[in-house]
């Protein structure tokens, strides 16, 4: 190589910001959640349903709320290169879910009850429990309209909760009535905000015509005493709504479910109406909303269809892994039944048809590789089935072969005395790879 040749180094590259890595052993902890959500949703009749992570952008724009802060300032928008079509990553999922119910004619011979999980993206600062690409649990049940049906929800989560351990979580409640009643509230914001325009600030000013009832979740501390002050939504129900919040409040009692009303809960969507909850903790700062939600019947119409009621609520999968894991409740990876030592080359087709058999029988078992590529001691083989946290190592050594047999000897036991058995008949064995040592 001459002088002037000089070698470029590639660029490393790296995830983009927000947007995480999951990795072993973490994921364990994902998919150990995930299996209880699956199980407790097959308890509750809800039923999976997978959309797009691409949808229209005019979905959102319509569904989530023209003057949402997702809208507004969160989403990932583009346009499709080979036909123009504004497109949008998913920055939540309810609209998706609505899309293909209409789509698909979901409701046509009764309600559905529905669940996903999945990625969705919206574009803010990353910080503690709120990412740029986050995972999200949603439920929606689709076509009912009785206060027994949000109550229904609320217990789903309250019992994934008591489930996966977790405490110091709270229930808050209130009601958006129905849109005759948010207008005449809506009327009475404006009133009051503008008789005290000079303690709002520039984002307040900004949504006071376009959507005042969003100053209500304003997070500025000089702000809070006005806000406490305003005019409260539960004043303006009317009789029909005031009654689908107390069956709401009342079941939720029966149930053994604690709750408080929130009146100034109006959560960032829309699309609600009647009754809005959160799941929220004191222990994630300002990130303490673990599940939120609500009924949202408008939405159906709003988005084309025949009008449906509907009610639902997603939940963010990274907060409650990280409650969990300060609480102490986080799970580790499940370890291999057996680890396979292997001494030699010669033995691996002997060895892999009895793993094989192993993992047939519904035995988990980790082999050791490499061996190709040069010797592998049996001290560093068992120093890596140690680690692997197997409770028996089977070794296939060649006394072991030559006798048609395999080693098991107990890892974590050591009063437990290693014994030989047949490869003629795996089957035979194999489920006491499984028992408690």
């Amino acid at each position: 190589m001459s002088e002037k040749e000089v070698i470029l180094k590639p660029e490393k590259l790296a995830a983009v910001k927000g947007m995480n890595d999951i990795v072993p052993p973490d994921s364990a902890r994902w998919e150990w959640l995930e299996d209880r959500v699956r199980s407790l949703m097959g308890r509750y009749a809800y039923r999976n349903i997978r959309t797009p992570i691409v949808e229209p952008t005019a979905l959102f724009v319509r569904g989530t709320g023209e003057t949402t802060d997702i809208v507004e300032k969160e989403m990932y928008s583009f346009e499709d290169k080979l036909n123009g079509e504004a497109l949008t990553l998913r920055p939540e999922n309810t609209p998706g879910v609505v899309r293909a119910a209409i789509e698909h004619n979901l409701t046509y011979d009764g309600g559905k009850r529905l669940y996903y999980m999945g990625p969705m993206f919206r574009h803010e600062r990353p910080q503690r429990g709120r990412y740029r690409q986050f995972y999200q649990l949603g439920a929606e049940a689709l076509g009912f309209s009785g206060p027994e049906v949000d109550v229904e929800l609320m217990l789903l989560v309250h019992d994934l909760f008591a489930e996966l351990g977790l405490r110091n979580v709270v229930v808050e409640l209130n009601s958006l009535g129905v849109p005759a009643e948010r207008q005449a509230h809506r009327a009475a914001l404006i009133a009051y905000f503008e008789q005290h325009l000079e303690q709002l600030d520039t984002e307040a000013r900004r949504r006071l015509h376009s959507n005042p009832l969003r100053i209500l979740d304003t997070k500025n501390p000089a702000m809070q005493a006005l806000v406490q002050d305003a005019p409260q939504l539960l004043d303006y129900l009317g009789d029909a709504s005031l009654k689908h919040f107390e069956t709401v409040k009342t079941l939720l009692s029966c149930c053994g479910v604690r709750w408080t009303v929130n009146p100034r809960m109006v959560r960032g969507l829309d699309y609600y109406s009647h009754t809005v909850f959160e799941f929220v903790t004191s222990e994630l700062g300002a990130q303490g909303t673990l599940c939120g939600g609500g009924r949202y019947d408008g939405l159906f119409a709003l988005l084309g269809g025949k009008p449906t009621p509907a009610v639902g609520w997603g939940m963010g999968l990274e907060r409650v892994l990280e409650l969990l894991a300060q609480q102490g409740q986080a799970p580790v990876a499940a370890a291999p039944d057996a680890y396979a030592v292997i001494p030699d080359a010669a033995a691996l087709p002997r060895a892999m048809q009895t793993i094989q058999a192993l993992r047939s029988a519904g035995v988990a078992v980790q082999m050791h590789a490499g061996l190709a590529e040069g010797s592998h001691s049996m001290k560093s083989q068992f120093k890596k089935a140690d680690g692997s946290g197997a409770r028996y190592a089977l070794i296939f050594g060649g006394d072991e072969l030559a006798q048609n047999s395999v080693t098991v000897k107990a890892l974590r036991d050591v009063t437990a005395v290693q014994s030989r058995q047949s490869l003629s008949d795996v089957a035979a064995w194999a489920a006491t790879l499984q028992s408690s040592p």
